[in-house]
């Protein structure tokens, strides 16, 4: 009995764009028919030759486009025979209709339950937060130390690194935190980071188990709660005062063993933990065997006198998880922090973010500790301390001082923002929006709470600015358009 003809094959409907790569839109426009089923197996195809006219091109774009075909196993070649559409297990077809998508995980559900809300990107202008004056960043002798490594750099180097991250970085950023921040620590207990927030990442990570109570500022940093969500924690908002967090309701949070703050500039309140607050707070973590992370993600902006000593500093018991980056003394894209941890958890962290990212990129380490090392950093953080007092000197002196319905400015003795409080939501709305309009940045204080706050929504309200991002001129500027848009 003679084999069944081979299946016809129609070329109809297939349309190149001369435009693009020929080969590779004949190679998927096969490809789209035979797993569609429009090409069943055993349909044989035409000779390269004969296709190449039915479709107006070259022989060799055809051929390209078999040998892809072949190469995945969409056809075979029969010697003396041509080439035939393999045939496929159903099971390996894409169903007709639209698939439904797998059910999401419990940590994909937390995850899209953040509804983060990433920080503004593009060149800065009056009045971001969280962004220094990297416009007076030193990238002469930042290219030259990083032509300088690169032009010969040693080979131990170029293999997988430590995922603690450089050992002289680290040794580096010790002695920084001992000299200027009286933080006394080995490099050993240091884990370099891709900025602030993955160390925060980190300690969500390695410390929380879903289902555990996590306390947090309210109003905060809503990214680092994020952080603790994702990985399954239930958020417990503590309020913030004059003094800082207020630690007589965070002892009042029963099955709590872990908190996060930022003790040295409050975010976005701007208020200093006081010590008091700092020794009630040690005492606490004692008491409940609990976890503080420190994020002094801005503690080296202070403006009387010298930068306050970290609440790590004061940690004599081991409880105490430092978060410090440099993003905020050279610029964001560095993505360059690091943690300081106690000793028995520095290596279980820095595996931990093996498995993640296997070590950071050496460059960038290697060059930020010949800036360290060459005095660069040091004289960098004063010009930039002295450039961000200017700032808010500017700011503070123009800010209108009539505006209805927003309080006074506050003192502001530290940071890269301040944050003035407004009467109602409704007026943060239309202050915020006016300024939008006439292209100036203000962050409403309301978007700092947590959902669920027991704080009726006028008590939220505000204006959080940025003051070091642009110099004084485009902040002058800012402001006239603001006092246009308020019409003030």
């Amino acid at each position: 009995m003679s084999a069944p003809p081979p299946l016809s094959f129609d070329c109809s409907g297939i349309q190149l764009d001369r435009a693009r790569g020929l080969a590779r839109q004949l190679y998927q426009a096969l490809r789209e028919r035979i797993l569609d089923g429009r090409l069943q197996g055993e349909t044989r195809l035409p000779a390269s030759r004969e296709l190449a006219e039915l479709l107006g091109i070259s022989r060799n774009t055809v051929g390209r486009a078999f040998d892809q075909l072949y190469a995945e196993g969409f056809v075979l070649t029969r010697i003396g025979d041509g080439t035939y559409v393999a045939e496929l297990a159903a099971s390996a077809r894409p169903p007709a209709l639209q698939p439904r998508s797998p059910a999401p995980s419990a940590a994909l559900l937390r995850v899209q339950a953040q509804q983060l809300r990433l920080p503004a990107s593009g060149a800065p202008r009056a009045f971001r937060v969280g962004v220094p004056a990297f416009d007076l960043f030193p990238f002469e002798t930042w290219a030259r130390l990083q032509a300088r490594f690169w032009r010969k750099p040693s080979p131990a180097r170029l293999g997988y690194g430590d995922p603690a991250g450089d050992g002289q970085l680290r040794e580096l950023v010790a002695a920084y935190l001992r000299n200027s921040r009286g933080l006394h620590c080995d490099p050993a207990q240091i884990v370099i980071t891709c900025g602030a927030q993955q160390a925060i990442s980190l300690c969500a990570q390695l410390l929380v188990d879903p289902g555990d109570r996590v306390a947090v500022e309210n109003p905060g940093y809503r990214a680092a709660g994020h952080a603790f969500a994702a990985a399954g924690a239930e958020l417990c908002g503590v309020p913030v005062d004059g003094d800082g967090l207020v630690t007589a309701a965070l002892a009042q949070l029963p099955d709590c063993r872990l908190v996060y703050l930022t003790p040295s500039h409050q975010y976005p309140t701007g208020v200093t933990l006081s010590l008091a607050r700092r020794l009630e707070l040690l005492a606490w973590a004692e008491v409940n065997d609990g976890w503080i992370v420190e994020d002094d993600y801005d503690g080296e902006y202070r403006y009387c006198g010298t930068p306050l000593a970290p609440l790590a500093a004061l940690d004599r018991q081991g409880r105490v998880l430092y978060v410090g980056t440099f993003c905020k003394i050279a610029f964001p894209a560095l993505r360059l922090g690091y943690l300081v941890l106690p000793v028995k958890l520095a290596p279980l962290f820095a595996q931990r973010r093996a498995l993640d990212m296997r070590n950071s990129e050496i460059g960038t380490q290697v060059v930020m500790a010949e800036f360290i090392a060459g005095g660069h950093f040091q004289r960098h953080i004063r010009r930039m301390r002295s450039a961000a007092r200017s700032r808010r000197d500017a700011l503070l002196r123009d800010w209108p001082t009539n505006i209805p319905g927003c309080a006074a400015m506050p003192n502001v003795d530290a940071g890269l923002h301040l944050c003035v409080r407004v009467d109602s939501l409704q007026r943060e709305t239309q202050l915020i929006a006016a300024a939008v309009a006439v292209g100036v940045e203000i962050n409403a204080l309301s978007c700092y709470w947590l959902e669920d706050s027991a704080v009726p929504e006028d008590q939220r309200a505000g204006l959080v600015l940025g003051f070091a991002a642009v110099p004084e001129a485009q902040i002058a500027e800012a402001l006239q358009a603001l006092r246009k848009a308020w019409d003030l």
